[in-house]
């Protein structure tokens, strides 16, 4: 990534009365933060599902229609809020695309890359394939592992079974609301835990008391409870709303501090188990497009463009620490990019103020999305397992 910071030039008028002592005059910043863009290093695509890069969802700027967005890509079709692609069958194989970020007076002040890796349809088709989905809320809302599952129904899909003690029909996953990576790695109740799928009367799944009374990570024997003693085949992670929130530019770093601690713990508990689990960190989504959600939700508790750092600030630091581990079993799954936060967030109609007559659509949820959302993310994540699965014989 490289970006290039624009410059503030200010004039400063001083008048000088001379019943008043000389103020000194105020000094200018030297440079305003530079725009950015992130783009993950890969993104993973399979004929026929849509694929999208949101140019708000991986550019750090206040108001991204104060740039303009120049994709290049011999695929795929640009339009005004992001780049979008559904591959054929003919398109499977990998190729760049790069995307410049442009002032008003046409200057490049961004600009990144990334691998777009198209896989067959009948990747995996028939194989056995077992997936644990561990996260926060956005997880428990049980739309987006739905959709995984969904997805592989079709023909040319592998035969998948859905791992957890939160059970939805053929749909299970660890997924509770409010959760943070400490809580994941740490948590348990007095007695045990309880696994009930709610965060309040629930200690992580993957802990258990032991025989001297006191309570430790056990992944083998969760798996034994839940997967017949098996470890599963991949495991996918979202994490990262909850443990950098509230948090300012101030302290972003020390949260997320406490957070890797707690994320590598849970990396390195599947990876004893079984070296061989191929483990998808999700990128951290980003929140609703709008400040309207944040108020509908906080208040004046937070806004949306501190949200944004935060989570931007997450996404960047899970590429670097996570990032260029496959040959660990340790992948990115580009979520972040594929979600479109003004659409497929939740809506409410209400006046806009009130002497209105008329009402208007507003966004009501700042980082849940609606279903449409959910089940983009469910896309990305499916997209991901694609790849990971063996290609059909020719």
């Amino acid at each position: 990534m490289r970006s290039i910071p624009c410059l503030l030039l200010t004039v400063a008028c001083l008048v000088i009365h001379a019943a008043e002592p000389m103020k000194a005059p105020v000094r200018a910043p030297e440079a305003l933060p530079s725009v950015k863009l992130d783009l993950p290093p890969v993104i993973y695509a399979v004929p026929g599902i849509e694929t999208n890069i949101y140019f708000d969802n991986i550019s750090l700027c206040v108001n991204p229609k104060n740039y303009v967005f120049d994709v290049t890509c011999n695929r795929g079709s640009q339009q005004v809020e992001r780049w979008t692609y559904v591959p054929t069958e003919k398109d499977v194989g990998q190729f760049t695309l790069r995307l410049d970020m442009l002032d008003g007076a046409n200057r490049v002040i961004a600009t990144d890359t990334t691998m777009i890796k198209v896989s067959p349809q009948k990747a995996g088709a028939g194989i056995p394939a077992s997936i644990l989905i561990i996260g926060d809320s956005l997880t428990a809302a049980t739309v987006y592992p739905t959709q995984v599952h969904e997805n592989c129904q079709a023909e040319g899909n592998p035969k998948l079974t859905m791992v957890g003690s939160i059970v939805r029909g053929a749909v299970r996953h660890e997924g509770y609301g409010g959760w943070t990576a400490h809580r994941f790695a740490t948590y348990h109740l007095p007695d045990g835990s309880a696994r009930t799928g709610s965060r309040k009367t629930s200690g992580s799944p993957f802990i258990y008391k032991k025989e001297d009374g006191t309570f430790a990570l056990d992944y083998a024997r969760y798996c034994k409870e839940m997967n017949g003693g098996k470890a599963p085949d991949y495991v996918t992670i979202l994490l990262g709303c909850n443990d950098t929130f509230s948090a300012s530019d101030a302290t972003i770093e020390a949260r997320m501090a406490v957070m890797f601690e707690h994320y590598d713990i849970l990396v390195a508990m599947i990876h004893k188990l079984n070296p061989k689990t191929k483990i998808g960190v999700l990128l951290l989504v980003p929140a609703a497009g709008t400040q309207d959600a944040f108020a509908a939700n906080y208040r004046s508790g937070q806004t949306r463009w501190q949200y944004k750092r935060n989570q931007f600030r997450v996404a960047e630091r899970l590429t670097e620490h996570y990032g260029k581990r496959e040959q660990e079993g340790i992948y990115l799954i580009p979520a972040n990019t594929n979600l479109d936060c003004i659409r497929n967030y939740p809506t409410r109609s209400s006046i806009p103020n009130a002497r209105a007559t008329v009402k208007e659509l507003r966004i009501s949820n700042g980082v849940h999305p609606a279903s449409a959302g959910y089940k983009q993310i469910g896309d990305s994540i499916y997209c991901w397992l694609k790849a990971m699965l063996p290609k059909p014989a020719k």
